[in-house]
């Protein structure tokens, strides 16, 4: 399938009522509204496609964008992809969730995360974070680098709360993924959390709210499945 194949399936699978929905997300124009159980479906029939999925994104549209994200090979992701990406998305939900993920599980991921932290621009600063903590999900412990990452929990600790809205978001993520998936640092991500306490949150026009890092983990080793690993970043 082309491109322009697609686009022409994802309008005639848009809606009114999710497009006003995915506006008061933040999520800007064009969009056509199509809901994600509607692009897996599509994800399916295509499995991967790199060539595919870099068009896709470069449409601007953002229901092509988030499809592009599902499909995208990520193995074949250079860093010139991975930053011509972050640096075009035109939301940061595309910021912080397609582009963390296709990062994440491509050979970049690490080295991109750590310059994206040190970004002004606070839609990269959080694509940086979202990035570190999709890391920690789906990479066994042996592979991270754990002195590493003790070191960002107490950056962590020392800024988040001078940090903007978005960025202030996924540390708190970042938090919460360590203290879920890399059991070695749970006592520590608890402990940090315990220190940042209470996280501000702009949701803008939604009700979404930042979860508390503590009651997250916690709820999670109440469940005992601290350390289970994901098979994907991607949702």
């Amino acid at each position: 399938m082309t491109s322009q194949e697609i686009l022409a399936e994802l309008q005639q699978l848009g809606s009114e009522t999710t497009k006003k929905t995915l506006l008061n997300h933040g999520i800007k124009e064009p969009v056509f509204g199509v809901k994600v159980a509607d692009l897996k479906p599509i994800q399916k029939r295509i499995k991967r496609n790199y060539q595919l999925a870099l068009d896709l994104y470069d449409t601007g549209i953002y229901d092509a964008m988030y499809l592009a994200g599902l499909i995208a090979d990520d193995a074949k992701m250079t860093r010139a992809n991975l930053q011509h990406w972050v640096e075009q998305a035109t939301s940061e939900s595309l910021c912080g969730y397609t582009v963390a993920w296709v990062a994440a599980e491509s050979p970049h991921g690490l080295e991109m995360a750590r310059e994206w932290i040190e970004s002004s621009r606070e839609s990269i600063a959080f694509a940086g974070w979202s990035t570190l903590g999709s890391l920690v999900s789906i990479k066994k412990d042996a592979d991270l680098d754990l002195t590493e990452l003790e070191q960002l929990l107490k950056r962590i600790e020392r800024t988040i709360h001078a940090q903007p809205n978005r960025v202030r978001h996924a540390m708190n993520g970042f938090v919460i993924a360590v203290g879920c998936y890399v059991a070695p640092l749970t006592e520590l991500a608890i402990q940090t959390a315990m220190n940042i306490d209470k996280v501000a949150f702009n949701p803008g026009k939604t009700a979404c709210k930042i979860p508390s890092a503590l009651e997250y983990i916690q709820k999670v080793q109440n469940r005992g499945t601290l350390g289970k690993k994901r098979k994907t970043a991607k949702c």
